[in-house]
């Protein structure tokens, strides 16, 4: 698509025109435009002339989608009598920057975010902007950890000072700004300062909360994680330790991505009381093998602050997929069980073959008689523990 192919008028907004400028855009960024008036309209005629979709994000206001070739294109209608009043309608500084596309382009920059790029700053408008659309409260958070960028302190004080309005942003909204602000490089530093302003309060996000790992410590944890394993744990722990279970709920996390949290919690809670990975060592069989049970594909986001002598030597095992302890498979499966010993599916055979998983994890068995002589030995104590006679079913 061609910039003379779009209305008349049309002016490049918001974060695309700020990435260009920071040198961070991706192959395909997500762009936004303003037009004069028609946007919907506008929409459907480019769907229609260059194959493309249209989809209507809010028909009052003028605003529509363009879905072409994998790129995803905003149009929307002016708000205010020229484009200056638009820009300042908007939320921070840096993101009311905007590109002409006629010729020569200009940058129409009517706050300062220009000097707020440059100076690494993140700067509000004005407070009336911020209360009008309270999820830019937390959009301030999530670009301080996406840009890597500081809020300026007026900025600060208007966050804290109207943090009892984000409630009014939609749950799902919210859902969005937080996944993408705890997978940012200085996630931790922008948790810290949402805690401190409180915004997550309503929902159990307390300064009470510890242990996030600081991506500026000594031992950071980058020089032993990979890095699609630092995206799989960082994440994770730091969303486990922001929101109480109940917090996560209320926001509508996903039922899985509540899972995984509720699973790391009471490990991660017992690590940070008994100094990590040693305290972690004095568990049970029964209790280690459990803990390698709930957290086998999670375990590194259980890692993040353990010093590194002790993360990397959990690291090698948990790599190894063979490790019997560290990813606890039967050395049968039910369907051998059932032929061999006439057990019938039900309880009894998943407490089989999780005791035959823990005696494997911990080196009692290996081969297939040993595994059917252990079979044997716990179907013949179950029955004189209960009395019982033949199969279990």
């Amino acid at each position: 698509m061609k910039p003379e192919q779009l209305p008349a008028g049309s002016v490049l907004v918001g974060g695309a025109v700020r990435d260009g400028l920071l040198n961070r855009l991706p192959d395909t960024p997500d762009l936004d435009l303003v037009v004069p008036g028609q946007a919907l309209e506008s929409t459907r005629r480019l769907a229609r002339n260059l194959g493309g979709v249209c989809v209507v994000l809010d028909e009052e206001r003028d605003m529509a989608r363009l879905v072409l070739n994998g790129w995803t294109i905003d149009l929307a209608r002016q708000e205010g009598r020229t484009l200056e009043d638009d820009l300042l309608r908007r939320d921070f500084r840096l993101n009311a920057i905007a590109l002409t596309l006629d010729a020569p382009p200009r940058l129409k920059d009517p706050t300062g975010g220009l000097n707020d790029l440059q100076e690494g700053r993140i700067a509000a408008v004005r407070e009336g902007n911020l209360q009008d659309d309270p999820l830019r409260l937390l959009r301030g958070l999530r670009l301080m950890a996406e840009l890597e960028m500081h809020i300026a302190p007026d900025t600060l004080k208007m966050l804290h000072r109207n943090r009892s309005l984000l409630p009014r942003a939609a749950p799902e909204r919210i859902q969005a700004e937080l996944l993408r602000l705890v997978e940012a490089p200085a996630a931790d530093r922008a948790i810290a300062a949402l805690l401190d302003l409180e915004l997550l309060e309503p929902w159990g996000g307390v300064r009470a909360v510890s242990g996030h790992p600081d991506e500026s410590s000594g031992d950071p944890v980058h020089d032993q994680l990979t890095d699609s394993e630092r995206q799989l744990a960082q994440p994770l722990a730091r969303l486990t330790q922001l929101l109480p279970d109940w917090g996560l709920e209320q926001l509508r996390f996903s039922r899985r991505q509540r899972q995984r949290c509720a699973r790391l919690r009471p490990w991660l809670e017992r690590s940070t009381v008994n100094n990590g990975a040693a305290g972690l060592e004095q568990l049970t069989e029964q209790q280690r093998f459990k803990l390698h049970e709930e957290l086998e594909t999670d375990l590194p986001a259980l890692m993040l602050t353990w010093p590194a002598g002790p993360r990397g030597e959990w690291l090698k095992r948990w790599r190894d997929p063979q490790d019997p302890l560290f990813h606890p498979r039967p050395p049968l499966d039910g369907s051998t069980l059932q032929q061999a010993l006439s057990i019938a599916p039900g309880p009894s055979l998943g407490a089989l073959l999780r005791h035959l998983s823990l005696e494997h994890a911990y080196g009692r068995i290996s081969t297939r008689e040993q595994a059917l002589h252990a079979a044997k030995s716990w179907l013949s104590d179950r029955s004189v523990q209960t009395g019982s006679e033949g199969s279990c079913d």
